[in-house]
């Protein structure tokens, strides 16, 4: 409580009560204490409050014009503290949240759902774009925590935190007539010769960033960077195309999907990315989502 709100305090127990001795007793001040403090009020007004009768006291006029804004005072900081405490227990507050998009198709919206359940006083925003974009804004404190993928054995920007959620095994797409749909396991070599459908020229900022880093330089015939554009592409013929496994199972039915060898599979981290001290709807958002990641199976994906 801040030394000015103690003096309202006062100053309002002493109108209601009409004397300082029952504000006293309603308080649990000494009546020395209560006048202690009226007059440090008197003081920092300028002016004198109470009229000091006989038997107690009453307000002045200058009283009678200050009741008012102390009543707003003392009821704006019971809002301001019903507030945080709602933000302590998680029954009320904002959580902005963010994802990259295939993230969208399992896990976030999963932990989500179970965040809503436990805490549907708390409002969450979300937005998507790229991992780059949500670490940007978690470090500018403009984000509360975001999924992301980040770049592989990079540091984190300064101002995030990083919580390792997954590692996300890559599985390819390809037309239904292809000889390898239907096949578990296939070998990367055997799709060399394929026209490889991806988002970016430059492979080190798409899903085949591991399999480049691992020495692997597929041949791209298409760049498409939405992935309804992507499957299209596939469903039509016109290429194949790596598929996030969190995405698989929203993949469109005229699409076949392949797991690849052990020995071949792109994997991507998968985080979540807070600021050092994260709020505390974060913080409970954050465990549900290594709950979720830890609860998704092989039929999850594909």
């Amino acid at each position: 409580m801040s030394a000015s709100h103690g003096l309202y305090e006062v100053f309002l127990a002493v109108a209601h009560e009409g004397s300082f001795t029952a504000a006293a007793r309603t308080l649990g001040y000494t009546q020395s204490a209560i006048s202690r403090q009226i007059q440090a009020l008197e003081d920092e007004t300028g002016a004198l409050l109470f009229e000091r009768l006989p038997r107690g006291v009453r307000l002045s006029e200058a009283g009678r014009v200050l009741l008012p804004h102390a009543e707003a005072v003392r009821d704006r900081l019971a809002v301001a503290r019903a507030e945080l405490e709602a933000l302590r227990t998680l029954d009320g507050g904002l959580l902005r949240l963010g994802a990259f998009a295939s993230a969208g198709a399992a896990l976030v919206p999963r932990a989500q759902a179970g965040f809503r359940r436990r805490h549907p006083g708390v409002a969450v925003t979300r937005i998507e774009g790229p991992s780059v974009k949500h670490l940007g804004l978690v470090a500018a404190g403009e984000e509360d925590l975001a999924v992301v993928s980040p770049a592989a054995g990079g540091p984190a920007p300064e101002g995030v935190t990083l919580h390792h959620l997954l590692d996300e095994p890559m599985l390819v797409a390809l037309e239904p007539g292809h000889p390898c749909a239907g096949r578990r396991d296939v070998r990367l070599a055997a799709l060399a010769d394929e026209e490889w459908i991806v988002g970016n020229e430059r492979l080190e900022d798409t899903l085949f960033r591991p399999a480049v880093a691992a020495g692997l330089r597929p041949r791209t015939g298409l760049i498409a960077h939405d992935w309804i554009a992507k499957l299209g592409a596939v469903a039509a013929g016109l290429g194949v195309t790596l598929v996030p496994a969190l995405a698989a199972a929203s993949v469109r039915p005229d699409v076949a999907l392949v797991t690849i060898h052990p020995d071949d599979v792109p994997y991507r981290q998968i985080c979540a990315a807070t600021p050092p001290t994260p709020t505390g709807a974060a913080t409970a958002f954050l465990g549900l989502l290594h709950e979720t990641a830890r609860a998704l199976t092989p039929a999850d994906h594909y």
